[in-house]
């Protein structure tokens, strides 16, 4: 009979998401993720697989807790501004990261980060009665936005700009 499990699961993953979202998977190592976690490296590949299943888990849970709420509010803006800032304010770190360093080399990651993507571009097209194509473009502005690090300030003047589409 084998130990019963000295971890919480979902506490787990929910760090989980916080280290790849703010170092990415390729900097954050196994002894990090024993370290940070308080996982033993064996209950970790026991219960995850590996790095990479524990790093998918973490994705899907960013998902499910972050980028689909988001999803949701952004189905209520009733104009461009509104879900520029919804966008630029969300938590979004490790769907960005994921979207630059794991989607073109991970065929399960890079289809996790399109179904993300295309929900929060539906949830703007729906909320401001836009083309999808327009709504993607409006996604990848604020998205392009918070990579630069500085969304007030260029989402303000984006947002001032889009007025037209609403």
């Amino acid at each position: 009979m084998g130990r019963r499990r000295a971890f919480d699961e979902d506490e787990v993953v929910r760090t989980a998401v916080g280290l790849f979202g703010g170092r990415a998977y390729d900097g954050v190592s196994v002894d990090d993720l024993v370290t940070h976690l308080g996982v033993h490296r064996n209950s970790l590949y026991k219960t995850f697989g590996s790095k990479r299943g524990l790093y998918l888990v973490a994705l899907r849970r960013h998902i499910a807790d972050d980028v689909r709420p988001l999803a949701e509010t952004l189905a209520t803006a009733t104009d461009s501004a509104t879900a520029l800032r919804l966008v630029t304010s969300a938590d979004l770190g490790l769907l960005l990261l994921a979207a630059v360093e794991r989607a073109p080399a991970d065929e399960e990651v890079a289809a996790e980060v399109a179904a993300a993507l295309a929900a929060l571009d539906q949830a703007i097209a729906d909320a401001l009665g836009i083309s999808t194509e327009l709504a993607a473009a409006l996604t990848a502005a604020a998205l392009g936005i918070r990579l630069r690090g500085n969304p007030g300030e260029v989402g303000t003047a984006l947002a001032q700009r889009l007025d037209p589409l609403d």
